[in-house]
């Protein structure tokens, strides 16, 4: 199927691309589906519990392109860099980032908790407190988990069973080194380098299938929620949802706003920029599916290719800002509800505990409770079994947990881009405030509007065609920058 005809037009300037009217947009289709699930799983709970398998099914497709598209965004980033020096310090530049980060939302979520203080007054007692069989797992493995468990759980026992698994922070270590050995290979890993790149054309058009099914996911996952736990059970601990959520967005407007602000850019533009991706996870309640989404829209804003591939998918594991505040609020309240005091200097030091066991929960399933279990059994202050007074209303904040860690993934990338002294700021503000720009030099021409265009036949977050010139091309392709190698650029 041929769209060079639709791509050249919006690359030629001869012709503004038409703007797709409001209702063939893709977030406004999965902003009706949320509501109309929202309904089904108030009005008729036991219809709301059998569309469970809709959001699951909708979920495991986007999380079975999750690997492959990680790997071969990574791998074709480094092996297209000259210097890969670069890469090592991007790296280093967004694991510092990443800690800073995550001390400023834990610190958010201490402050918030200590003002208001939900706990005082339940007085619950640890030793009475009843464990369902599937919290009782996650307690288990939170109370044999090492703060340093994930520099040895990063190396896969093999090549194949992190992207059967789905272990994103494996993945990542598979591809940095697969793409720093097929760098090295120079001239004889050019074709191999191609192949990187159109695999990755592929992936995404596959992607581009998968996502117009995203409004019946968002239904799907959406009346599976209500339906099973239903809107009473806000009631009881609405205080504490109330305030993480107003924590989380302060955080985002204070923090990352003013970061986004230091670059000269308007987080609320941004924000707007990325509205499909924000109602995807609003209807899935995970960040996972607007990853490459994500990944795309940062591309065509001007960050390269390969600062992003390393820095979003990394951050999906170590920069989980509405994780920290989450984890933070938790486990402070479930020091008040106990009646279990802490002083300042205890509260610090579970900050600083928490920091390390978050990591070695990274890319775990359950990794946020184990992550929780495994603090409060380091400081052996506050009761473990606590965590059953959170339990029954994750699933009301993991939405939100899902937002703020995208948006810090989406804020922490673009400070890494500045760092690196690779971002195009001017285009940046260009994109996120709608204008039409032209594609980037080693991007496919693709429109922004047309991204999540559910009309036009199978204009999406893919390609629309090979990077490099095929064999029978007489011209070869000039390297989009000094530091980029096309694979066809020299003869192997």
């Amino acid at each position: 199927m041929d769209h060079s005809s639709t791509a050249g037009a919006a690359a030629s300037g001869n012709k503004a691309p038409t703007k797709t009217r409001w209702y063939k947009q893709l977030y406004f289709w999965v902003l009706t589906a949320i509501v109309v699930g929202i309904l089904v799983g108030w009005l008729a709970p036991a219809a709301g519990i059998a569309m469970e398998p809709i959001g699951t099914t909708f979920v495991d497709a986007m999380k079975m392109l999750i690997g492959p598209i990680v790997f071969l965004t990574i791998v074709g980033g480094i092996a297209s860099v000259a210097d890969l020096k670069k890469v090592g310090m991007t790296g280093l530049k967004a694991l510092t980032y990443f800690q800073i980060g995550t001390i400023c939302a834990m610190l958010f979520g201490l402050v918030a908790i200590n003002i208001f203080r939900l706990g005082d007054g339940v007085n619950a007692d640890a030793s009475t407190i009843e464990t369902s069989d599937s919290a009782a797992k996650l307690i288990d493995a939170g109370q044999h988990q090492e703060w340093w468990q994930f520099l040895t759980h990063i190396i896969p026992e093999s090549m194949i069973s992190p992207f059967v698994e789905g272990n994103i922070l494996q993945i990542i270590f598979i591809a940095v080194i697969f793409g720093i050995a097929l760098n090295a290979m120079g001239k004889v890993g050019a074709p191999v380098l191609d192949g990187v790149q159109r695999l990755t054309s592929v992936m995404f058009k596959i992607l581009g299938f998968i996502m117009k099914a995203a409004p019946l996911g968002a239904f799907g996952a959406m009346a599976y929620a209500v339906g099973k736990y239903g809107v009473s059970s806000l009631t009881s601990m609405g205080g504490l949802i109330a305030l993480f959520y107003v924590t989380s967005i302060l955080f985002v407007v204070i923090v990352l706003g003013s970061v986004m602000a230091f670059l000269k850019l308007n987080i609320f533009t941004m924000i707007r920029h990325l509205k499909e991706e924000y109602m995807l996870i609003l209807g899935t309640s995970t960040a996972e599916p607007a990853l490459p989404g994500l990944m795309r829209k940062l591309e065509h804003a001007g960050v390269k290719k390969e600062t992003v591939g390393l820095v979003v998918p990394t951050g999906y594991s170590f920069n989980l800002d509405g994780a920290a505040i989450y984890l933070s609020l938790a486990a402070l309240y479930i020091a008040q509800a106990t009646n279990t005091d802490l002083t300042i200097g205890q509260q610090l030091g579970l900050l600083a505990v928490m920091l390390l066991t978050s990591k070695g929960a990274a890319g775990v399933a359950g990794g946020g409770f184990i992550a929780l279990t495994a603090t409060l059994t380091t400081l052996g202050t506050i009761p473990a079994a606590g965590i059953m007074l959170i339990f029954g209303i994750d699933k009301f904040m993991s939405e939100c947990r899902a937002l703020v860690n995208f948006t810090g993934n989406a804020v922490a990338t673009l400070f890494i881009a500045w760092w690196d002294r690779t971002l195009d700021a001017d285009r940046a503000r260009r994109v996120f405030r709608g204008e039409t720009v032209e594609p980037m030099p080693a991007e496919d021409p693709v429109h922004a509007d047309e991204v999540t265009d559910i009309d036009d036949d199978l204009i999406e977050y893919g390609h629309h065609g090979p990077k490099h010139p095929t064999p029978q091309d007489s011209a070869p392709i000039k390297p989009a920058s000094s530091d980029r190698r096309p694979a066809y650029s020299e003869t192997v």
